[in-house]
């Protein structure tokens, strides 16, 4: 996410027999699973009845102890690593609703990503992920003991559908607890994983509200692998547009951030906007067709410059020095454009609108339905 789409949102159960893990765990691994599961199980009362609260940890650990992902094709040892917390509190309030990060860190490797920047005190390797083994058990406490029913939201500092989301379905839990408690859902991804888990999203949208929101950025697909290189690509998030679209579930697209000199072309932006329409989205949120960058971001995204993109880097440096807010030289253009269509397609465009809609609980008589 960009550093000013943090300004405006900074914010699984499991079945008693859990389904298959999808990815291949060596037999090793298995059988680690099977010896400490019970040492793995976490537990937690519940008004609603729900099942017991199930941590499956389908993970192996590395000579220092810590715990790595088995991701198809990628060598353990150099892949991306998990470290396990158990948290003092879940929920953050802000901006006119309650946010959690299930995990903290990221592996999508987006060369632009703000989240690394120092300012968030990162304490461990952003790659090695701090997972809150304990969420579901704090957002089932926090959740009772509220008041009144409100927005969560989920998915502004990391992606709740990261690999390790694959086999620890701490986001499902969480979810679940959502749609027992009977709260709404704003939750922010770049992965097509969140498909499996559309039963609760549609189930907390019939119940509440449940808005979904996708990042899309670039419309070239090579050009997409180059900036986000652990994700699924534009055209497969579009496909999940499509797919909440089916089930009636409201979806925003972040437009952002806009790449200077990469991805800021009227032959990028248009593409997506329309894909966007076709697919019934609420709104797309742009923060003026740039990016930012501080300490921290700023190093990573020009050692992705000078990799992909050779004297790149130079001409940043030229144009903008140390600024935090990096413009597009072509926002003049493309923010026009952008502001057009969206008028023209009736599309949500002005961020305040937007957060005010997906922070929003709707009002009981909003979500009755009356059969002929």
């Amino acid at each position: 996410m960009s550093g000013i789409g943090h300004s405006f949102f900074l914010s699984c159960i499991l079945p008693p027999n859990p389904v298959p893990c999808q990815t291949s765990l060596p037999e090793n691994c298995v059988a680690q699973e099977k010896k400490r599961e019970k040492e793995s199980m976490k537990t937690a009362s519940c008004v609603f009845c729900l099942p017991p609260f199930r941590v499956i940890i389908c993970a192996e650990k590395t000579a220092n102890g810590r715990h790595s992902e088995h991701i198809p094709g990628r060598d353990p040892e150099k892949g991306h690593g998990m470290h396990f917390v158990d948290a003092k509190g879940i929920l953050t309030a802000g901006g006119g609703q309650n946010g959690m990060n299930v995990y903290r860190g990221c592996t999508r490797g987006c060369i632009y990503c703000d989240s690394r920047s120092r300012c968030y005190q990162f304490t461990h390797p952003f790659e090695d992920i701090e997972v809150k083994q304990n969420a579901p058990e704090l957002l089932e406490k926090a959740l009772r003991s509220k008041r009144q029913k409100c927005m969560i939201g989920t998915g502004s500092m990391s992606d709740p559908y990261m690999h390790c989301e694959e086999n620890l379905r701490l986001t499902r839990q969480c979810l679940e607890v959502i749609r027992a408690y009977g709260f709404g859902l704003a939750i922010q991804t770049k992965s097509d994983r969140i498909l499996r888990d559309i039963d609760l999203l549609e189930a907390i949208n019939r119940s509440a509200k449940c808005v979904v929101q996708l990042t899309l950025t670039t419309w070239d697909e090579d050009l997409c692998r180059i900036l986000e290189p652990h994700v699924c690509t534009t055209m497969r998030r579009i496909e999940v547009l499509k797919e909440m679209q089916k089930r009636g579930i409201p979806t925003v697209v972040w437009l952002t951030p806009i790449l200077p000199f990469i991805n800021d072309t009227p032959d990028n932006i248009l593409p997506i906007l329309e894909a966007c329409a076709d697919a019934g989205v609420k709104g797309i949120l742009d923060f003026g067709m740039g990016m930012t960058l501080r300490e921290g971001s700023r190093e990573y995204y020009y050692a992705a410059l000078d990799r992909h993109f050779p004297g790149l880097k130079e001409q940043y440096v030229r144009t903008y020095g140390n600024a935090y807010v990096l413009p597009s030289p072509r926002a003049g253009e493309l923010e026009p454009l952008f502001q057009a269509f969206c008028r023209e397609h009736g599309l949500l465009s002005n961020p305040e609108e937007i957060f005010r809609y997906m922070n929003e609980f709707p009002k009981p008589y909003e979500q009755m339905c009356f059969l002929p």
